[in-house]
This record gives C-alpha cells, sequence and structure tokens, in this order.
C-alpha cells in the first residue's frame, strides 16, 4: 500500500476544458498567451543575434558601431 503522501502528489486535472482552452487565447495585456509568445520570440531574437555573429565573425557591439 503506498502511502499517503505519494497520493496526494499527483497534479489534479483542470478544473474545465473551457479554461484550460481560455488560457492559451489570444487577449490583451498580460495573459499567459501573451507571456508565452513574448519568450517565444526572445529566443528567436537571441538565436538570430547568435547566428548573425557567427555569420560576420562580429560581436554584437562591434555590429552596432559601439565597439
Amino acid at each position: 500500500m503506498a502511502p499517503k503522501s505519494a497520493q496526494s502528489a499527483q497534479p489534479s486535472p483542470p478544473a474545465s476544458s473551457q479554461q484550460a482552452a481560455a488560457q492559451l487565447d489570444p487577449s490583451f495585456g498580460w495573459s499567459p498567451y501573451a507571456e508565452r509568445m513574448n519568450g517565444r520570440f526572445a529566443m528567436v531574437g537571441f538565436v538570430a543575434l547568435l547566428v548573425l555573429e557567427l555569420v560576420t565573425g562580429q560581436t554584437f557591439w562591434s555590429w552596432l558601431g559601439l565597439r
């Protein structure tokens, strides 16, 4: 028989499918969807910056003319 603490550690399912779907809908302001998209665009930008440095052989600061 498993201890009660191991049984209670299991995550509970979402309250409803509508509530889970509402979190993924685009909306204005600070929302989980907006934060997820912001993070994804930041990751794409960071990778693009690394590729730019690799292709040109210059650092980001020298590419901007600051160094």
